[in-house]
């Protein structure tokens, strides 16, 4: 998206725009600012903040990588068998924060939960470096290990065993948090934020309203 683009997309999120119903769907507004977010963050624009809970009821928070997104949702990949992954399958809901400090902006999404296709899991494991693909085998991701040593000869032997053609491995895939809340954030001078709740509805589509700082 070019930057004239998402100058009018974010144009458009104002009061007015609320009033009148004009405002952006969500998705494309987020994709207006995701587009300048590339153009300025030095590192990881992508990098977003998901937060689950564990079986106590406990919240854990951990940043991630965005992978794919359209209006069915946000797609990270995991090990199933992670913290995060065993949470998510106990309780899949999930609250995803993407923070773009040179932008000044923030961009809050809350929904459920659920599986990628495995066709969209293998086209994205086979995207991965063959490094990351082995790694994807070796590491019993959020167990305990003895010392790196261990890691390194899981590597190794992953690496004998497969060769440069390893298979997705089963426990290893992608998942899609629906977007039901959507909040845009924008910094104002003395704290005076702007922030938009988005909400979904099944029968009028996404409601809008600005919120106090």
């Amino acid at each position: 998206m070019n930057a004239s683009l998402a100058q009018d997309s974010i144009a458009q999120i104002d009061d007015a725009a609320v009033a009148a119903g004009r405002a952006p769907h969500p998705i494309n507004l987020f994709e207006a600012w995701f587009a300048e977010a590339r153009a300025s963050e030095v590192n990881d624009p992508n990098a977003m903040m998901l937060a689950t809970v564990d079986a106590e009821g406990l919240p854990n928070a951990r940043t991630v990588l965005l992978k794919g997104h359209d209006r069915r949702g946000f797609v990270f990949y995991t090990n199933l068998q992670s913290a995060k992954g065993l949470e998510l399958g106990a309780n899949s809901k999930a609250a995803l924060l993407f923070h773009w400090k040179s932008l000044r902006r923030q961009v809050r999404v809350r929904g459920p939960v659920g599986p990628v296709s495995a066709a969209e899991a293998d086209a994205y494991y086979a995207s991965r470096p063959l490094g990351s693909r082995i790694g994807a085998w070796a590491s019993d991701q959020s167990r305990p290990a003895a010392d790196r040593a261990e890691l390194e000869r899981r590597v190794a032997e992953r690496e004998a065993e497969f060769g440069e053609d390893p298979p997705r491995p089963p426990h290893w895939s992608g998942l899609r948090v629906a977007p039901h809340i959507m909040e845009f954030w924008r910094d104002g001078a003395f704290r005076l934020h702007d922030r938009f709740r988005y909400t979904a509805d099944e029968v009028d589509g996404w409601g809008v309203q600005r919120l106090f700082p």
